[in-house]
């Protein structure tokens, strides 16, 4: 894979858009932080920096979806690891690390609404709004770039690649 992708955010870049939303959630939810809920495995990176940017108490909890095989779309929703924290009447923040078409966002949001929380808000660090085929919109978005197959900071292809501190786009994943 060296050389066969280009940096598209770099590390800096990063942090300091991450910052921004840790500084704005915290001032949105200063009077009920909310429970936070991070989408593994793509989002730890995010959802690590991320909260130590909101200045509030905050209870996390976990889930891990998939409609993913191998760098392509499966299409069959899979609840991996569901949360166990009670959600009822609580604020809920879900931090996902990209939204592309929404499938399985707009699959979690219908399952966790099954729990009557008070509200539901979504954080993702990578919006792809012109892939989105489910009616789902994030409240907060790292970034919104029109780039191909993305990789770095929690982003993978074939579960390789997610340590990169920077953003990447793959310029042959053939490759």
């Amino acid at each position: 894979m060296e050389g066969n992708y280009r940096i598209i955010l770099t590390e800096e870049q990063i942090q300091k858009r991450v910052k921004e939303l840790g500084e704005q959630i915290t001032i949105d939810y200063k009077d009920n932080p909310p429970v936070i809920i991070c989408m593994l495995k793509g989002a730890i990176y995010f959802f690590s920096d991320l909260t130590r940017n909101i200045k509030l108490p905050l209870e996390f909890d976990f889930a891990r979806l998939s409609s993913y095989k191998n760098g392509t779309t499966g299409g069959e929703m899979e609840l991996i690891s569901n949360i166990t924290t009670e959600i009822k009447d609580r604020d809920i923040l879900i931090v996902e690390d990209i939204v592309d078409s929404g499938k399985t966002l707009s699959y979690f949001v219908k399952l966790l609404k099954e729990k009557k929380p008070k509200s539901i808000k979504i954080c993702t660090f990578f919006d792809k709004k012109d892939r989105r085929e489910a009616d789902i919109e994030a409240d907060y978005i790292g970034f919104t770039l029109p780039c191909g197959f993305i990789i770095g900071y929690g982003l993978d292809y074939a579960e390789k690649y997610r340590e990169f501190p920077f953003l990447a786009e793959i310029i042959d994943p053939s490759k």
